[in-house]
């Protein structure tokens, strides 16, 4: 994979190319970490949504254990995000231009720390809370942040309620049928077939992700992520070269 091409991928001077390829290599990350992280911690990390849901369950149930156990998942994903945008406007006060780099290869030490030390983590874990599960909350959170930030919060990559959604409404247009031929075109209902396709890649790649992060972990355990934390350093090489 060519150098200048990397650079590109997260170079300051962003333009629709390079955050839809960017944004494909993270999905597919997320997709491995989350299916992976189930099958070590019993719990999807990627998204807050159920895990909120299941907080308001347990108040009402009176369950503490896990009360606490999920608003400390929520405050590391918080976390996370809260990094990955204190790294990225601090290199940009800097004008350097690894600001996106930086907090990417962050994340790769986080997951290559969870590659070699997560069956450590986990033995090392109490009954109320998980160390395994706060450090793949702080790690997905980390991830949509950059991502987020980066594409002015138009592609997000570690859950997919909001993609499959738009990709039904551009289904929804398609199938629509404009029965009068002579309507102007700014009133026919017409499919964006770019996004539409921009948004099934991106589901397809945490799917593929999520299948081959479910069979890595199954297989080879914690180290399966180290594979994805030597991504994510390739990823962000390029313009941290230039930083030093």
């Amino acid at each position: 994979m060519p150098l200048r091409y990397l650079r590109e991928l997260t170079a300051p001077e962003r333009n629709e190319r390079n955050n839809f390829h960017l944004g494909i290599a993270l999905c597919f990350v997320a997709g491995a970490t989350n299916a992976g992280g189930f099958l070590a911690v019993g719990q999807y990390t990627s998204h807050m949504t159920g895990i909120l849901s299941g907080l308001a369950d347990n108040w009402v149930l009176g369950n503490s254990t896990l009360i606490m156990a999920a608003m400390a998942s929520v405050l590391m994903f918080m976390a996370g995000a809260i990094t990955s945008t204190l790294l990225i406007n601090w290199a940009r006060r800097r004008g350097s231009r690894s600001l996106y780099a930086e907090p990417l290869m962050l994340e790769a030490l986080l997951l290559l720390c969870f590659g070699l030390l997560g069956g450590q983590l986990d033995s090392h874990s109490s009954k109320l809370i998980s160390l395994t599960m706060l450090l793949l909350c702080f790690i997905m959170g980390l991830q949509n942040a950059i991502i987020t930030k980066i594409s002015k919060a138009v592609i997000r990559t570690t859950h997919l309620t909001g993609l499959i959604t738009d990709i039904s409404i551009e289904l929804g247009r398609l199938f629509y049928w404009n029965r009068n031929p002579d309507t102007p075109d700014h009133i026919k209902v017409l499919c964006d077939r770019k996004h539409l396709k921009v948004q099934s890649s991106l589901v397809m790649a945490f799917f593929c992700g999520a299948v081959l992060g479910a069979y890595g972990f199954s297989h080879l355990g914690f180290s399966s992520t180290i594979i994805l934390a030597l991504i994510l350093a390739l990823l962000s090489i390029g313009p941290l070269i230039d930083h030093f």
